[in-house]
């Protein structure tokens, strides 16, 4: 087995197209565009907010080149409310933000939740609460992505380190909101998001690319658009074609008509929940190094994650038995799979740039949860190697 080992769920590929692939120095958030229209984006709705500003300014001008549309409104609720509407007429649909513009969009959120529209919201994460730290880096919307919407739902949140990683996560975040009819949240950060590196651009066709479900009913037949299959998708129909259908934040039927019924209500919240949450082992997506015989584990994401890679290739060279775990899926927490990867570590180190909000879920995966340290930092600084190693040491003197 390789050092480093890549976990997701293989896909279905198209034919590959003979073209070469693009190679490309870019920032990682023109690596997100450059995803969004791999994956067939033809709609953003969005408002300038650092650091995710270049995501709006590239799809300004490449957008409407391929045949899609661009729209800056007023703000950014008004920018998730556009976004589920492009999405509900039959356009896969994007927006970008940061800290305080996705403050601003969880009504919305909710509402694409409850009425079940796929569609991407692009988070880079920089330092808050409020304003914060506009320009420096930081990872504390982990909960707010997860819970910043009221009510029992529930969401899918994928992050990513690299420039690489962060173009075949944005594809893998429209897909997973084509194949399950939900936002999906990209958790960036404003490292990842500035930072350039070499980006390979696949061939049209390397990397699977998934299609909007469409129903199979006639025109003039009863179509109901919240009645999933056995498999728990449901199949849509553009909104203003040949269906008539109703649109609700309420509670709703399998017509999409308002309802107080409690067994309507109940069947709702429990299909909206676990379409998700039962699935969890199929949308973890991750990266692992060294685990095999790893006595240390170091689990992170975001930039964190390179700087706990670098820490781990040398203490490796040196002769210490230290692994990571690169954590691409967020929501729905991969419990499960931290388990089991850790099961035979002497002590856990999660690293993150916030007040320990993944260390919290790995307290609660694992079987000894004394053996999990938080290595953070909350002052706009990337997290370093030096800052891991120096917290590794510590707890490694006292004996653990």
């Amino acid at each position: 087995m390789s050092a480093a080992t890549t976990g997701k769920t293989p896909g279905k590929k198209a034919a590959v197209q003979a073209a070469e692939p693009e190679i490309r120095f870019v920032q990682g958030n023109e690596a997100c565009v450059r995803g969004a229209l791999y994956a067939g984006l033809k709609f953003f709705a969005g408002y300038p907010i650092t650091p995710s500003t270049e995501i709006a300014e590239h799809l300004a001008e490449l957008l409407p080149r391929k045949g899609g549309v661009f729209i800056q409104m007023e703000d950014e609720i008004a920018s998730m409310c556009a976004v589920c509407g492009a999405s509900l007429a039959g356009s896969k649909a994007m927006t970008a933000t940061s800290g305080p513009g996705f403050s601003l969009k969880q009504e919305a959120i909710g509402y694409a939740c409850m009425a079940e529209i796929p569609c991407v919201i692009v988070n880079v994460q920089r330092g808050g609460p409020s304003t914060g730290l506009p320009t420096k880096v930081a990872q504390g919307d982990v909960m707010q992505a997860r819970w910043g919407t009221h009510g029992d739902h529930s969401i899918v949140v994928l992050t990513a380190s690299s420039v690489q990683d962060i173009f075949e996560i944005t594809v893998e975040g429209f897909n997973i909101a084509e194949t399950y009819r939900t936002p999906v949240i990209l958790l960036f950060d404003e490292v990842v998001g500035h930072m350039r590196e070499k980006l390979v651009v696949p061939k049209q066709g390397e990397l699977h690319v998934a299609d909007r479900l469409y129903t199979e009913v006639k025109p003039g037949v009863n179509y109901h658009p919240y009645l999933p299959r056995e498999d728990g998708r449901l199949p849509s129909s553009d909104f203003g074609g040949v269906h008539r259908y109703n649109v609700t934040g309420l509670f709703h039927d399998i017509f999409g008509f308002p309802t107080e019924h409690p067994d309507q209500v109940s069947k709702l919240i429990y299909h909206l929940v676990d379409k998700i949450e039962n699935r969890a082992h199929l949308l973890a997506r991750w990266k692992e190094y060294y685990l095999e015989d790893a006595e240390h584990v170091i689990l992170s994401y975001g930039s964190p994650a390179r700087s706990a890679r670098h820490l781990v290739e040398n203490r490796r060279s040196k002769g210490d038995r230290v692994g990571l775990i690169e954590l691409q899926t967020i929501w729905p927490f991969p419990a499960q799979l931290v388990r089991e990867k850790t099961a035979h570590a002497k002590n856990i180190f999660v690293a993150e740039m916030n007040m320990g909000q993944v260390t919290t879920l790995v307290k609660q995966a694992v079987v000894n949860p004394n053996r999990v340290f938080l290595v953070n930092r909350v002052d706009g600084v990337m997290l370093n190697p030096q800052d891991i190693g120096r917290v590794m040491r510590t707890i490694e003197g006292r004996g653990f």
